[in-house]
């Protein structure tokens, strides 16, 4: 027997039964955590550091965009909850991946979903040359039947719910009792969901910390999803739900019965969780070593439903389920210590698929061959102040249209309209038509959504 061919069988027994951490520092580059967060509807126009104007008290969301990048022209694929967070985990726009449509009521959210066969970001790092631990903690809203459930689609762990929405503290989905751990029920009635998935998010971080195993953190809070009467137990009030502690910072109480009021304190009791996690990074001596990326899933919604649509999207038009400005530009924020610049304002176009590149970039994992991605890799926008990779956004929901090409964007609520034009450099809230005086630039647009058709 060679020396080399022994060199392998004395590197293969090592691999098998030594954990990957004792690895780390020996001829592999030590790769960073990875912590995506997104919010649930949350509005372009809630946060201070986006509208000065607003009234929410949310101090750890603006001190992490004053600690990295504020991306002020980030998009989701989708402007609804199902279909965004399909795109983020698989990459791809959604008449690729299949799933154009919200999952509705238990048939929906407890079916396949989004096919199985599409590869989600936890399974392409579990392919890196060190693989990553993978948990996932909130909401899932992409199907729960067997097969499709969080850890048999790569995730390592998952405490969260299957549906789209569900009661804050009584974790109810259409009458139906929906809190998972792994693929079983997990009870903790009275537990504030946020609150939950914060905790079991920093006990990730910290066991696979400890063992200097890089991981990956997929944190989908639920709120501030709009209440909804169908998941509240008999007799109980349809109102937002928020902890006492979270209107400490407002000259309400908790007894404060104004909708709009009450979802200030949701938001101050979402950035309260957000920051805990934020500072679990700090104790577990990791935070200069993990790239941290925070999102909405799409805009508030703003259909005029009393008590229910109170977010704010300013300036932006419209909201969550139209392909106007406000339901697909959303709030994100970048943080990586000492790569991304701090403090600093992005105005390049970017998107949600694009969070899928960065995690394979990030890892050093491959992207598996023949499939078509549409997200691309942000790293040089956020890293190196390079140009957007993006020709073009293209967005369909439903009868609606819309397609971005640098600052212009055309846009159609259904397809027997004509488009609209638009000049976001000037008018991001979508107020003056331009398409009968630049009949040129509407051509050029209409041209580049054919492409991605044409893609498809």
């Amino acid at each position: 027997m060679t020396r080399s061919v022994q060199a392998v069988l004395v590197s293969l027994i090592l691999f098998c039964f030594f954990p990957v951490s004792v690895f780390a520092g020996k001829g592999l580059p030590q790769r960073p955590n990875i912590l995506i967060i997104t919010a649930d509807n949350l509005g372009y126009g809630d946060l201070k550091c986006y509208n000065p104007a607003s009234p929410i008290y949310t101090p750890n969301l603006n001190r992490l965009s004053a600690q990295g990048a504020r991306l002020t022209a980030f998009y989701t694929a989708s402007p609804t909850c199902t279909v965004s967070r399909a795109c983020l985990l698989t990459g791809r726009i959604p008449q690729r991946h299949g799933l154009e449509k919200q999952l509705a009521g238990l048939k929906g959210n407890y079916g396949i979903g989004l096919k199985q066969s599409e590869i989600l970001i936890p399974q392409i790092l579990k392919t890196a040359p060190v693989p990553y631990a993978t948990g996932c903690f909130g909401k899932w809203n992409i199907g729960f039947a067997p097969g499709s459930r969080p850890t048999e689609r790569g995730f390592d762990e998952f405490i969260g719910h299957a549906s789209g929405n569900i009661d804050y503290y009584h974790h109810i989905y259409s009458g139906k009792h929906d809190l998972f751990k792994q693929t079983r029920e997990l009870h903790a009635d009275g537990k504030y969901s946020p609150e939950l998935f914060a905790d079991s998010a920093i006990d990730f971080i910290k066991r696979h910390s400890e063992r200097k195993q890089p991981w990956f953190c997929y944190l989908p809070f639920n709120s501030p999803h709009f209440p909804n009467a169908r998941n509240k137990k008999p007799g109980q009030p349809n109102r937002w739900q928020a902890p006492d502690s979270a209107f400490e910072h407002y000259s309400f109480s908790p007894d404060e019965t104004d909708p709009l009021k009450r979802y200030y304190a949701v938001v101050t009791a979402l950035d309260f969780e957000i920051g805990r996690v934020l500072a679990s990074l700090e104790s577990a001596g990791v935070a200069e070593n993990t790239f941290v990326f925070f999102f909405s899933d799409n805009g508030a919604f703003r259909l005029g439903r009393k008590g229910l649509d109170v977010g704010s999207n300013f300036p932006l038009r419209s909201g969550g389920v139209t392909c106007f400005e406000g339901g697909l530009r959303v709030v994100a924020m970048a943080r990586w210590p000492g790569k991304i610049e701090a403090g600093r304002i992005v105005d390049e176009v970017l998107w949600s698929p694009d969070l899928l590149i960065a995690s394979q970039k990030l890892s050093g994992a491959k992207l598996p061959s023949g499939v078509i991605y549409d997200g691309k890799d942000p790293l040089g926008v956020l890293l190196h102040r390079e140009k957007s990779p993006h020709q073009s956004l293209f967005f369909m929901y439903g009868k609606q249209a819309a397609l971005r090409k640098g600052d212009w964007k055309i846009v159609r609520t259904r397809a027997d309209l004509p488009w609209q034009l638009y000049n976001l450099s000037v008018d991001p809230g979508e107020k003056n038509d331009l398409a009968f005086k630049e009949p040129e630039r509407l051509e050029e647009l209409k041209k580049e959504f054919k492409r991605w058709l044409n893609s498809l």
